[in-house]
């Protein structure tokens, strides 16, 4: 999550109508971040952030409940049999968890800034759920034979790689670019946003995978409807890779 500087608030003033206000008002969208991200969690995550500030929480205790309500989730996909009714359990549990761990930034720029530690934890927190959740769900085909052929427990094998590899690309990516004095995506967040990008690298976002969760009753429409979503978000990686490469290359003195 990235926003221009929040007015620091010590203490709750007002309602949380006015928090999420003040919040809206200084927020700006990452450029081209994806839709779900972009239009429906960080809107989530504002709220959150806000009744949280009134609750006098800290950024590290949201992003506690954001870990709760995550690997409930993940959990649930492990060792529950798959049904309609356990993939609305599943999409709402990560859907609530993605929301607050957009809030705990949120909510630690409203105080004042973050901490070293409090991104640490953050991040922990983001790469275990990242190498966890598609591990789940292969424990919870294979447990309940969800797929007829064995071959289909590749997929979720698969997706771990893709969004673990992704996600470490990501960080590095910034990491590299702040070392060679180069702006990074953060330092980019006054600029103008890009709607059409953010639709279509849409199919990329975590948030839609959180709610294609919903379709677990159905084996017949989820399977392949996560398997598009993995050869979208693996092919908008071998293009980033790409891109991100020859980026890298130019930053060497």
């Amino acid at each position: 999550m990235t926003a221009t500087a929040t007015p620091v608030v010590r203490r709750p003033d007002g309602t949380v109508v006015d928090t999420v206000r003040r919040l809206a008002g200084a927020q700006k969208g990452a450029q081209g971040a994806p839709a779900y991200s972009r239009f429906v969690n960080r809107k989530l995550g504002r709220v959150l952030a806000a009744l949280a500030f009134h609750a006098r929480l800290t950024p590290n205790a949201v992003t506690g409940l954001s870990a709760l309500a995550t690997f409930s989730g993940i959990a649930v996909l492990a060792l529950v049999r798959p049904t309609w009714g356990t993939g609305v359990v599943v999409a709402a549990l990560l859907v609530l968890g993605y929301a607050l761990d957009s809030a705990d930034g949120q909510l630690a720029r409203l105080r004042g800034g973050g901490s070293p530690a409090g991104e640490w934890l953050d991040h922990m927190v983001d790469s275990l759920k990242m190498a966890s959740l598609h591990l789940a769900l292969l424990v919870g085909w294979y447990r309940f034979d969800y797929v007829d052929r064995e071959g289909w427990l590749l997929l979720p094998l698969a997706f771990s790689v893709v969004s673990v590899v992704l996600f470490f690309a990501t960080l590095l990516n910034e990491a590299l670019r702040a070392q060679h004095g180069v702006r990074t995506r953060a330092a980019a967040n006054g600029e103008r946003p890009s709607v059409l990008r953010s639709l279509l690298v849409a199919p990329t976002d975590y948030g839609v995978l959180c709610l294609v969760f919903l379709l677990l009753g159905a084996p017949a429409v989820f399977v392949p409807v996560y398997g598009l979503l993995l050869l979208a978000t693996a092919g908008y990686l071998l293009l980033a890779c790409a891109k991100w490469f020859g980026e890298m290359g130019r930053l060497a003195p």
